[in-house]
């Protein structure tokens, strides 16, 4: 009789390969976040080049465009109002008569809106919980 030999098809993995979570930074998420916005259709093989699921990617993006990933995160609460003296700074400025006096928001989700001063709190109330729901 021959002596056999027998190989193993048990393989070991150290602790470090065992596909643990791995901590990101602010810093690198933000990278691998503007990296997959850089062109189209640019999310999976973005996810793929860091070895990250694409939905793990997609709530990065989320992230990143609320402001949670800059280090200041959403801004909650209420935001200082500051008055502005009305008299024109420039050219540009220029106040043409007859026009609808306005006031311009931007939300925290980085959406800009230009109201009519005479809108009514309710239909403004109405229009922020349709563009910045929380």
């Amino acid at each position: 009789m021959a002596c056999a030999s027998v190989v193993s098809p048990i393989e070991i993995f150290t602790s470090d390969e065992l596909g643990r979570r791995r901590h990101w930074s602010d810093a690198d998420k933000v990278r691998i976040v503007e990296e997959s916005l850089r062109g189209q259709r640019q999310g999976s093989a973005t996810a793929r080049r860091y070895g990250i699921s694409r939905s793990l990617l997609t709530v990065w993006r989320r992230e990143y465009r609320t402001g949670a990933l800059d280090g200041r995160g959403a801004i909650k609460g209420f935001v200082p109002l500051v008055v502005e003296d009305a008299t024109p700074m420039g050219p540009e400025a220029a106040v043409v008569a007859g026009t609808i006096e306005t006031i311009g928001i931007t939300l925290t989700n980085g959406r800009r809106m230009t109201i009519p001063v005479s809108l009514a709190p309710a239909h403004l109330a109405a229009l922020l919980a349709v563009l910045d729901p929380r």
